[in-house]
């Protein structure tokens, strides 16, 4: 599926809504730390969608491991309930803009890029 917009945005939902944010997922299992409903703008949260536990502490446990822990992570996307929940983002895509919003700090190496490269390509 080709889409004729932006590639999703990844983002901290601790950072301010933008105009072009679109709709804005949260794809973490835990609702952000100290974060109000009302103050992080989100439209969906997809809990479902996360890495699970051993593996979102495998990849806390040392960044490095990022591209192990990107391979582990589309095999889980495979299961049954990560299908779905990405199958729901799959929608939200192809109707517009979309930003993927975590908690981590490590934004660029976590679930977000893999997810994020898995919309891209359809």
């Amino acid at each position: 599926m080709t889409t004729k917009h932006a590639p999703p945005r990844i983002r901290r939902v601790y950072d301010d809504p933008e105009p072009d944010d679109g709709t804005r997922v949260l794809v973490d299992r835990l609702w952000p730390r100290g974060m109000a409903k009302e103050k992080a703008h989100v439209d969906e949260w997809l809990k479902a969608i996360a890495p699970s536990d051993d593996l979102r502490h495998y990849l806390h446990a040392d960044f490095d491991r990022f591209p192990d822990f990107a391979e582990r992570y589309r095999a889980e996307l495979s299961e049954d309930e990560h299908a779905a929940a990405l199958a729901r983002l799959r929608e939200l895509y192809a109707k517009g803009p979309l930003t993927l919003l975590t908690s981590t700090k490590e934004v660029r190496r976590s679930h977000l890029t893999v997810l994020a490269e898995e919309l891209e390509q359809g």
